[in-house]
């Protein structure tokens, strides 16, 4: 099993669709590696020698800041924003979308889903 950043690489998935599944990895920075390392991007993840395996860890962990180390960059990136009470941070701390989209309508992943207007009260029906 291909075990690269600390994440284990699905088996049947071809190489280059396995990298994606680390964090910070999408499937261009993944075709990169591959060119880099000179691997088959149509192999399965299970048909890698070791030293395919060994050369592609090389390759990710040296040029590239994935997995827990991206995680922690990015949330001290937004803390800072938070704490400098910057605009972007404070629709960060609200949970509001944070790149100009409208909250009128929509914005629901952000906001979550909402009572209709007062909570309103369902009529008694007929006994």
């Amino acid at each position: 099993m291909a075990r690269i950043a600390g994440v284990d690489l699905p088996r049947d998935k071809r190489v280059e669709i396995g990298l994606t599944y680390i964090y910070g990895i999408g499937l261009s920075r993944s075709k990169e590696i591959l060119v880099a390392t000179k691997v088959n991007p149509d192999t399965r993840v299970k048909d890698l020698s070791d030293a395919d395996v060994a050369s592609l860890r090389e390759a990710v962990e040296s040029n590239y800041q994935v997995e827990g180390d991206l995680r922690r960059f990015e949330s001290m990136s937004i803390k800072r924003l938070i704490d400098i009470g910057s605009y972007r941070g404070r629709r960060h701390r609200m949970g509001l979308p944070v790149r100009g989209q409208r909250t009128r309508t929509n914005a629901r992943t952000r906001r979550g889903r909402r009572l209709t207007v007062a909570g309103k009260r369902k009529a008694p029906g007929p006994k």
